[in-house]
């Protein structure tokens, strides 16, 4: 990726159309959106069921393909990047953390995290130290050689976001991270982004349903009818 610069947004998307369908059946998911986003943010997108925030969540991480519009991640327009080079930008730039945690279920949460460093081409011996680097991180290295039935659902979405971090991605994007978890534990998950996002300046793009989560962010986009309706800084952040 091209460094644009501090001054230049990490994520930029300019008129962002995704439709589906045609004539009768089309349906504007996400309609002419402008969103910029700054390297270090933590950005929390709410609206409600069919708002198109999930939409928008894909296509910042390259899973899916805007209908139209133009989306520039640090500078570079994804459109002219080639599919492998996309997958690419996937691996090496982004960490992906979703309501389901994923887990390989007889495999330790250890081995879990190390499974994408795989892909990258790593040793044996960086992938653990990379691995217990990121369990570390989400407070779990303890819990490095149990596997997911002798984890809480808590412990597991910490495990999901060990292997978000391992690899040092510089967004994490996470879709309804707290959905299975009860307030406890939800607000354990928050906590974890929040220090991730303070201390190690990593920028986060949240998708939730729940008001209180996102007030963990600094910032809110709420969206309505594949449009944003409002664009503001959280309590928190005001």
């Amino acid at each position: 990726m091209n460094d644009a610069g501090s001054r230049s947004p990490l994520i930029a998307l300019s008129q962002i159309c995704r439709i589906y369908g045609q004539g009768e059946t089309e349906v504007r998911a996400l309609d002419g959106i402008d969103l910029t986003i700054q390297e270090g943010e933590f950005v929390a997108i709410m609206g409600p069921s069919g708002s198109g925030k999930s939409t928008a969540l894909n296509v910042i991480g390259c899973l899916d393909s805007p209908t139209s519009g133009h989306y520039l991640f640090s500078g570079t327009e994804v459109a002219n990047l080639t599919r492998d080079q996309r997958a690419l930008l996937r691996r090496h730039y982004l960490g992906f953390v979703f309501q389901g945690y994923n887990l390989l279920s007889r495999t330790s949460a250890l081995h879990n995290v190390e499974l994408p460093l795989i892909y990258k081409g790593m040793s044996r011996t960086e992938r653990r130290k990379e691995a217990i680097a990121a369990l570390t991180s989400v407070g779990l290295e303890h819990r490095a050689n149990h596997d997911p039935s002798q984890l809480s659902g808590g412990q597991q979405q910490r495990v999901a976001i060990a292997r978000a971090l391992a690899g040092s991605p510089r967004v994490m994007l996470a879709d309804e991270p707290t959905g299975n978890l009860d307030t406890k534990r939800s607000v354990e998950i928050m906590e974890v982004l929040q220090k991730l996002n303070r201390d190690a300046g990593l920028t986060i793009v949240m998708v939730t349903h729940e008001a209180d989560m996102a007030e963990f962010a600094n910032r809110l986009i709420w969206m309505v009818d594949g449009k944003i309706e409002r664009d503001e800084p959280t309590r928190k952040a005001a």
